[in-house]
């Protein structure tokens, strides 16, 4: 297979502040020109979309095209399995939704130490191996979220499974926190593939700021490319990511038929990063790890069980901005903080960084982000 995988947890929205309501009609045109270029991976997962992901898979891929056409992975929603007996009415929920009845790839949702014990408890992976054995399932994995040692360990108490999917970019590749080098390093030695996701760090690495685009700028330029003709940051932080010897598939989780294309296109006859653009994804990250404030991705898990319904990932996005460039953006706060809670409002209960996969100080950063944007307005 082609290395680049539709990822289906950002896709086009008819109205940006509801994230339920899919652009079907740009979906599905981003899935034709998806499968006339040759790619054939979509991944998708029961809570995205606030749940109308699974939906738009169907609509727009299982009801349109021949099922052999196309690989399919989704994943069970371990956070919501409160005993052994649910993991076949998601599952059946799944299939249903997705309109298949089997799926190519299927994994234990965003797996880190806390849900381990759950899922070891209620027999997640029993149940995945069952599912395998009734044809239901090829191959089975899991997403992780946590710590190098907690990878080993789980590979190590399940060698049955096929794959293992990693946040892999190369802005974390030396992060302490996400470890995304040293969990890359422990799948290979367990002799896992590794499908990559958040190559881009939730856009992050798709839009540089003013510093770090000028040292990619410079550095094509000095190659021979002309202003016209330069790649887009995006490429080269997927094809960071698809030059690992190990992985099998990077993610991407497009959102426009412009990204779309780029994305294909350059992956169409993929070629691994030279020595020039290693050395460049170092120069960029060094800048930027400098300057970023929060190491959000802005996957939204946190907004899923937030009760005062904060945009905790745009506030962040703008606690970012600022830290890059100095300045305040009202019209964005504003904006983002439409018919939502403000980070002022946090009850501090903590549910947020339960369910963050970064395990960042959310609380923390709300209380920054209420210092710098919201204490104006309440004199």
């Amino acid at each position: 297979m082609k290395k680049l995988g539709f990822g289906t947890m950002r896709l086009p929205l008819l109205d940006a502040d509801d994230t339920a309501s899919i652009d079907f009609d740009q979906t599905s045109k981003m899935a034709d020109m998806f499968f006339e270029r040759g790619f054939t991976y979509v991944d998708t997962a029961y809570p995205y979309h606030s749940e109308h992901s699974e939906e738009a898979v169907k609509k727009c891929i299982t009801d349109r095209f021949p099922r052999e056409r196309f690989f399919l992975a989704d994943k069970m929603p371990i956070l919501r399995v409160t005993g052994p007996d649910q993991y076949q009415g998601y599952f059946d929920t799944q299939r249903k939704r997705c309109g298949t009845e089997y799926f190519d790839n299927y994994l234990l949702h965003n797996l880190g130490r806390d849900r381990y014990i759950n899922t070891e408890k209620f027999g997640g992976f029993a149940f995945m191996e069952k599912m395998k054995k009734a044809g239901n399932i090829r191959n089975i994995g899991f997403s992780f979220h946590d710590d190098a040692e907690t990878l080993d360990r789980i590979l190590t108490d399940h060698p049955e499974v096929d794959f293992v999917q990693l946040q892999i970019n190369y802005l974390d590749w030396e992060d302490a926190v996400t470890q995304s080098g040293k969990c890359y390093e422990t799948a290979t030695k367990h002799g896992k593939p590794v499908v990559v996701m958040e190559p881009v760090k939730g856009g992050t690495l798709a839009s540089l700021p003013e510093v770090a685009a000028g040292y990619f700028r410079d550095h094509y330029l000095a190659q021979g490319l002309t202003e016209g003709s330069l790649p887009t940051p995006a490429s080269l932080a997927i094809r960071f990511a698809a030059s690992l010897p190990n992985v099998m598939m990077v993610l991407s989780g497009m959102s426009s038929i412009g990204q779309m294309d780029d994305n294909t296109g350059y992956m169409q006859d993929f070629k691994p990063l030279a020595e020039g653009e290693k050395a460049l994804t170092k120069k960029i990250s060094g800048y930027m790890r400098e300057k970023i404030r929060v190491a959000c991705t802005s996957c939204r898990y946190c907004t899923e069980v937030c009760p005062q319904n904060i945009n905790i990932p745009g506030y962040f996005g703008l606690l970012n901005l600022h830290a890059i460039t100095g300045k305040k953006t009202v019209m964005y706060y504003e904006r983002y903080s439409m018919n939502r809670g403000k980070a002022g409002d946090c009850l501090k209960c903590g549910l947020c960084e339960q369910n963050c996969p970064q395990h960042l100080p959310i609380r923390d950063h709300l209380k920054e982000f209420a210092a710098l944007y919201e204490e104006d307005q309440k004199s």
